[in-house]
């Protein structure tokens, strides 16, 4: 959007040129005017919805003058006019109450588009509340500055020991050379000693392969892992041989969830709570000598001769979810429960819905890393499970497992 000389030029009349930037100056003039009205645009709508909840009855909260607060801004301080309402019931959203940091308008943006709406629902969302016109070329400018914070992301140093690693994937539809294809995004979700979660990295790929993971391991150790003690997977292909290429000492276990949910996709959706009751016995076994058995009962019951294409793939994945029945019950239930990796999927599948499908595998890119980053800021503890389960991986593993 051009800004027409003419307004310049009235706005610097009578300006000394040295103190357009200054604190004080004419940008911050401009700041404390725009802020001002967005808050009382806020104030407006406020006012507005309790109206409309009200019913059309007399309104009983007005405004009732300003408070003067002031806010930090990259320049200084600013003193700020925020308009008050009778009842106190206002809440700006602009700058929070006891938030004292002025917000950067991209920071505003790409908090905006982090949150799953696209360019011209920032735009409409901007002109409505706050009476700002803005075009989405300029919300793609913002928003694609933040690819260079994605490959810089993408190559910083990682720790050097993850406790766990889950390996994970899922689809989205990226336009190709003119064509709109399904293209495979993998996550690695790393778990620290100390129980922390980290997102370890982000990879699009259109096809799977021996070669393709091989990358992606070597990608980590250059990027600083030296150990990883169980390896989480999907039962995807070429998979478990590329971590043993890279981390010989890695013990590669098949998620438990994806087995569940790859055996019921053979079963009819009215008999899949059966199904799934029936398969429960067989990873909830003791021992794996248990568990095979459980197996076998289960192959020649009811719902295995039912639905006989269950049974041969927990046998074909039955290397990688044996020394899954080595381990307790607390390091167990952090194995098979894969709730951190499940919401992350949920919050970025909400994301995508919005879109239908992105433009080239950047601008997936972009929205999969604001997403991640928004979602990993509420990652300050360790699962509840996790004191009991950082015992065994100390007995387990030893000298490789260094308690943080």
């Amino acid at each position: 959007m051009a800004i027409r000389n003419e307004l310049i030029e009235e706005l610097l009349t009578g300006k000394d040129p040295q103190d357009v930037f200054a604190q004080d100056g004419l940008l911050d003039e401009l700041k404390k005017a725009l802020a001002e009205r967005i808050l009382n645009a806020e104030m407006d709508q406020h006012l507005a919805d309790e109206r409309s909840e009200a019913g059309g009855a007399e309104p009983r909260n007005h405004r009732n003058g300003h408070s003067r607060k002031t806010v930090l801004t990259g320049a200084g301080k600013l003193e700020l006019q925020v308009p008050r309402d009778r009842q106190a019931s206002f809440e700006p959203q602009l700058i929070a109450k006891y938030r004292r940091r002025f917000p950067d308008f991209d920071d505003k943006v790409v908090s905006l588009y982090a949150r799953g709406m696209t360019s011209r629902e920032i735009q409409g969302h901007l002109r409505e509340l706050y009476g700002i016109e803005v075009s989405p070329d300029l919300i793609s400018v913002v928003t694609d500055a933040v690819l260079e914070q994605v490959a810089e992301w993408q190559n910083r140093p990682l720790d050097a020991l993850y406790a766990l690693v889950f390996f994970d994937a899922l689809r989205v539809k990226i336009r190709d050379e003119g064509t709109v294809r399904n293209k495979a995004v993998y996550l690695a979700l790393g778990v620290r000693p100390d129980g922390t979660k980290e997102i370890l990295g982000l990879w699009i790929e259109q096809t799977e392969g021996a070669k393709f993971w091989l990358r992606v391991m070597n990608e980590l150790r250059n990027r600083g892992v030296a150990d990883m003690l169980i390896a989480i997977v999907d039962g995807l292909k070429g998979f478990p041989e590329a971590i043993s290429a890279v981390f010989p000492e890695a013990q590669i276990q098949t998620c438990i969830v994806h087995l569940i949910r790859h055996s019921l996709a053979f079963a009819s959706w009215k008999e899949r709570r059966d199904v799934a009751a029936a398969l429960k016995p067989i990873y909830r076994a003791a021992n794996a000598e248990i568990a095979r058995e459980q197996l076998e009962g289960f192959a020649a019951g009811h719902w295995g001769k039912r639905y006989p294409a269950i049974a041969p793939a927990w046998r074909r994945q039955w290397e990688q979810v044996g020394p899954f029945f080595a381990y307790p019950i607390e390091v167990r239930k952090i194995i098979y429960t894969t709730n951190a990796i499940e919401s992350l999927h949920s919050r970025l599948r909400k994301a995508i819905r919005v879109r239908g499908h992105f433009p080239s595998d950047e601008a997936a890119s972009k929205l999969l890393f604001l997403v991640l980053r928004e979602v990993s800021q509420n990652w300050k503890m360790a699962q509840r499970e996790w004191n009991a389960a950082r015992t065994q991986f100390a007995v387990v593993f030893g000298d490789r497992f260094v308690a943080e």
